[in-house]
């Protein structure tokens, strides 16, 4: 039985396995809440607002509820925080999680972490399982400056390099880039994304490209209200996919599409971009990206126009 104000947010959605396509238990976990946006916080995340301060036994009760009468090959869990931050998840759920996998024959494991989590202790754990283990890291951009200036995240580069150096060939690193964080241009913000990824292609093995979207009670949004912060165009994030594409094994699953709070182009196209993108990044076909709208030539415009007026941020 789960209580009320501590279910899980769960849905099962197609993943990528290797070359098969395969059905992803996806849960969101209500936990204490990442650490950082207790002390300070990004600023584009509102994550928090969510937090609960669960028990091992109701994070214990919350995955069971998600997981009951369901079949699924990957197990991904989010807790909007740090799996491995003990903190917010208890050492004994992880235990739990584990075996949990075993039990029903889960091929693959997906979590997230800050990089300061990640240590030798836990490298060795999750080298002893016999399945597939994914660990993703919010990185946002390889540029340190825009990552302290921009979105307040709170480690440096050479952070995330430790980390991902600690779990390579023991787990799957995944990196997640953010698309647009405030203050940058759209031109800037793909030079910065493709930049990004082009820097760590050597030290993970999948990156998550991530458009901005504008969550309630942040600082983007203030700036958003202001009129000062647009979320990414979709052209913009199909063209950090084929500029990068050949170089590293990219995704991305724009939240928000066609909102206006979230990745959107003219509203036409919004369904059949969002889709390209989504097909993609499951099948790696580029030529899905092929997708065309009048607005496109807005985009383009406003790549060529947009920082005759201002300061350019990123050199």
């Amino acid at each position: 039985m789960v209580i009320e104000n501590v279910k899980p947010k769960f849905w099962v959605e197609k993943e990528r396995l290797n070359s098969k396509i395969v059905d992803c238990l996806t849960v969101i976990l209500r936990t204490s809440g990442c650490y950082w946006a207790k002390k300070n916080g990004c600023l584009m995340c509102n994550y928090i607002a969510d937090a609960y301060p669960s028990t091992y036994d109701e994070l214990v009760n919350q995955i069971e509820f998600a997981m009951s009468n369901k079949n699924f090959q990957i197990l991904k869990i989010f807790t909007s925080g740090s799996f491995f931050d003990t903190k917010e998840v208890p050492e004994g759920f992880r235990e739990y999680v584990y075996s949990k996998a075993y039990e029903l024959g889960i091929k693959k494991l997906i979590v997230e972490s800050r990089p300061e989590f990640i240590t030798s202790k836990i490298v060795d754990e999750l080298s002893a399982l016999k399945f597939e283990v994914e660990v993703g890291i919010g990185l946002e951009t390889a540029n340190d400056f825009v990552r302290e200036y921009c979105i307040n995240k709170g480690f440096k580069f050479k952070d995330f390099e430790r980390a991902a150096k600690l779990l390579k060939g023991k787990a799957r690193v995944k990196a997640y880039l953010l698309l647009k964080p405030p203050f940058l241009s759209e031109r800037e913000a793909i030079e910065d994304a493709i930049n990004s990824t082009l820097k760590i292609k050597n030290l993970v093995d999948v990156v998550s490209l991530n458009p901005t979207n504008v969550q309630s009670k942040t600082y983007i949004e203030k700036l958003w209200k202001l009129k000062l912060y647009r979320p990414p165009w979709l052209w913009s994030v199909i063209e950090v996919l084929k500029q990068v594409s050949k170089e590293v094994d990219i995704i991305s699953d724009p939240v928000a599409a066609g909102k206006i709070r979230g990745p959107h182009n003219c509203g036409r196209c919004d369904k059949d971009v969002a889709k390209a993108i989504k097909e993609f990044s499951l099948h790696k076909d580029i030529s899905v990206l092929d997708v065309e709208c009048e607005c496109k030539a807005l985009w383009e415009k406003i790549l060529e126009l947009e920082d005759y007026s201002r300061i350019p941020l990123v050199k």
